[in-house]
């Protein structure tokens, strides 16, 4: 499988990502975890819901959006049945829940502020991510 290399898409992705999480630090006071700003859509307060909506909102619109212009950034394929990716997504959600945070909360947010939990769980779900694709491509992979 051959993988584009591309580093200034990559860095100007990544500068976005830290200006949009610094924004809404400074901004609201809250840290852009994509599943603590999800699931509190699910347990709303009056004075919480607006900006949780718009910030999902902004994220679906640019993904759109983006999609109008390159629809070829999309393009995927994935070999796995259905069966797999729901059980796959069904274990990242019990992850996250375990975990109190996401890649953004503690990947993005958490070591930016220095937070040794966030590390730990960076650390954690990076490793049980590097042993789960060696382990589904090299040693599957090389039995099927």
């Amino acid at each position: 499988m051959a993988e584009a290399f591309t580093p200034l898409a990559s860095t100007a992705g990544g500068m976005l990502i830290g200006a949009a999480s610094a924004l809404l630090l400074l901004g609201k006071g809250r840290v852009a975890g994509i599943s603590g700003i999800v699931g509190g859509l699910f347990r709303p307060t009056s004075d919480d819901v607006a900006w949780r909506v718009t910030f999902v909102a902004g994220l679906l619109t640019s993904g759109l959006l983006l999609a109008q212009v390159d629809g070829a950034l999309f393009v995927s394929s994935v070999e796995r049945s259905p069966t797999t990716l729901a059980v796959a997504g069904l274990l990242v959600g019990f992850g996250t829940r375990m975990g109190q945070g996401c890649t953004s909360g503690h990947g993005v947010c958490g070591i930016s502020r220095f937070s040794a939990r966030s590390l730990a769980a960076t650390l954690t779900f990076m490793a049980a991510g590097f042993v789960t694709v060696f382990i589904t491509r090299h040693i599957l992979e090389a039995a099927a």
